[in-house]
């Protein structure tokens, strides 16, 4: 049980620390992101609806009180991710699997939690 629970503390932590600098950095600012969404062929106004999601997201996977919206959280950042691999993959820019580090994260955080966060 002790190896379940640092591995899902750890994948929890490394998750929501990337989700929160990839949430607050777009709000802070936005010519980086500017210049990719635009890249990927996605429309700016999304920038700060995407980083408010993702914060919105972290803060009910840390929570974790209300186990359908952290389920709809988990759920969220793993459509984000898999939109985000297959933009990149799309434009062929070879950074599409730096996109699945936090897919392994965020899955194996979500197989964990019921069993170590009960």
């Amino acid at each position: 049980m002790k190896t379940k629970r640092i591995l899902y503390w750890t994948t929890t932590a490394l998750l929501c620390l990337s989700m929160l600098i990839s949430g607050i950095f777009p709000l802070i600012d936005n010519e980086h992101p500017i210049e990719e969404y635009t890249k990927l062929g996605y429309p700016i106004y999304l920038i700060n609806f995407i980083s408010i999601a993702k914060l919105l997201a972290v803060g009910m996977i840390l929570h974790n009180r209300l186990k359908r919206l952290t389920d709809w959280a988990y759920a969220g950042l793993f459509y984000d991710f898999i939109l985000a691999f297959m933009a990149h993959y799309m434009v062929n820019d070879g950074e599409q699997w730096g996109v699945l580090v936090p897919i392994i994260l965020l899955l194996t955080s979500y197989f964990y939690k019921d069993q170590v966060r009960t």
